[in-house]
């Protein structure tokens, strides 16, 4: 074989030989204690965390133009849907946790020590592609919510966006805890200002339960497809799954049998309850919409600016338009946390590759920045909104790209051992990974053919 030719050779549990063998964001790699021989909820407590970092990606400012744009057209129907995927997220988000755990790789480490070079590099680019459209969505959140909140130009906003590389890195110098406190901080601030604007908007709740009930319409109706699928893709998204199973690592639990048992534990348990909340937001932003502006006949808000105006006139509470920039700038700044870790694990993982997090955050926000202010420019604020909701179909559309490989590995026993999925979980799993598929297929067929 030529020496310079990588040897793709497997070992006895089906990793190439060749790959690299490095700690999953190794400067805070098992940096976090866990007591031993402590009550339960203690060695709980010290795991919670991660989940909340990764139920960030499932409300930002992509999800809130999807829902919006949902709720205000066609009333709670996609509730059905933000509960579909939610549901989707729990079990992928717990099957990222439980390969990380066990075989201390992230995805994307995973999958350069299975697949061969050309593979990897596809897979990686496609993961480059949600990562951008994902931080694109930050981007112009953020730069609405500083408008809203200080009249600053949409073009202003998105550059001081930038700034927002530095965010991380002060956060991460202090600890990774005190990130992850950071970030809880922020959901508690979004979750108590949709709480007080459900509060306010009344919806009727044999309405609101009746929305989470499927029904064939979303599937046969092209314009309701979209926006599903949209939601779909802003909810259950593919860099989450690299995240998770890259920061579950940051805990010190014991490497061995039985500690791994306990980590994926505890790591779901953590996830499945903060995506818990993410599934209230969410579910909050589409009922606000659909009791405030699909109630009273406004039934094109899709912008986040528009919604801001028509909030407080509609609820009759003055507040009510600040709570929701408020939120929604936590939400930017929240994303952009969980976006530059995402970016860094996805480099890392597939190239091998090591920037400054600074540089590597520069570069991806730069990149997103462009077709934001072209955009503006063109088209004003119209035009950023459909951007928003684009940006969310573009993550659904690399979905296959990460579910696909998750799933693989964590029904191999090779990979895997006796933490290998069961048939059952396998069979739901890739039941999932078949809707996500379709739905896919489906929507590329309609934009391409009408």
């Amino acid at each position: 074989m030529d020496a310079r030719s990588p040897d793709l050779t497997p070992d006895a549990a089906g990793w190439r030989t060749d790959a690299p063998i490095t700690k999953s964001l190794a400067e805070v790699n098992g940096t976090v204690a866990i007591p031993a021989a402590a009550a339960w909820w203690r060695r709980l407590l010290a795991f919670v965390g991660p989940g909340y970092l990764v139920s960030v990606g499932y409300m930002d400012p992509g999800n809130w133009a999807t829902d919006l744009a949902g709720g205000s057209k066609f009333g709670y129907t996609l509730l059905s849907v933000i509960l579909l995927s939610n549901l989707m997220a729990i079990l992928l988000q717990s099957l990222a946790a439980r390969l990380g755990i066990v075989t201390d790789r992230d995805l994307a480490q995973a999958c350069r020590a299975t697949y061969s070079p050309a593979v990897n590099w596809l897979l990686w680019l496609a993961c480059e592609a949600a990562i951008i459209a994902c931080d694109l969505a930050e981007v112009i959140g953020t730069a609405i919510a500083l408008k809203l909140l200080f009249g600053i130009p949409l073009i202003g906003g998105a550059l001081i966006a930038a700034l927002d590389a530095f965010l991380l890195l002060l956060l991460m110098n202090r600890g990774f805890r005190f990130l992850e406190a950071f970030v809880i901080a922020l959901l508690v601030v979004i979750a108590v200002c949709f709480a007080i604007q459900i509060a306010a908007a009344a919806p009727p709740v044999a309405e609101v339960i009746r929305g989470f009930a499927p029904r064939t319409e979303i599937f046969t109706n092209p314009e309701m497809l979209y926006i599903a699928i949209g939601i779909i893709g802003a909810t259950v998204m593919p860099h989450n799954l690299y995240l998770h199973s890259s920061i579950v690592q940051t805990r010190a639990y014991e490497r061995t049998e039985e500690g791994r048992r306990e980590a994926i534990t505890w790591a779901t348990t953590d996830s499945t309850v903060a995506l818990m909340l993410a599934l209230f937001i969410n579910a909050a932003i589409l009922v606000v919409a659909a009791a405030t502006f699909h109630k009273s006949g406004h039934s094109d808000v899709a912008e986040i600016g528009k919604a801001f105006e028509l909030l407080s006139p509609l609820l009759g509470l003055g507040v009510a338009s600040t709570l929701f920039a408020v939120a929604l700038l936590a939400s930017g700044l929240n994303s952009t946390v969980t976006a530059t870790l995402a970016g860094q694990i996805v480099m890392e993982g597939f190239l091998d590759l090591r920037l400054p997090s600074w540089a590597r955050r520069l570069l991806t926000r730069g990149v997103a920045i462009i077709p934001v202010i072209a955009v503006t420019a063109l088209y004003g604020e119209q035009g950023t909104g459909q951007l928003l909701v684009f940006s969310q179909v573009v993550l659904s559309m690399q979905l296959p790209f990460a579910v696909i490989p998750l799933v693989r590995f964590v029904s191999d026993r090779r990979k895997m051992g006796e933490f290998a999925i069961s048939p059952v979980v396998a069979a739901i799993a890739w039941i999932v990974t078949g809707v996500i598929v379709i739905l896919n297929l489906k929507l590329l067929f309609e934009m391409m053919f009408g």
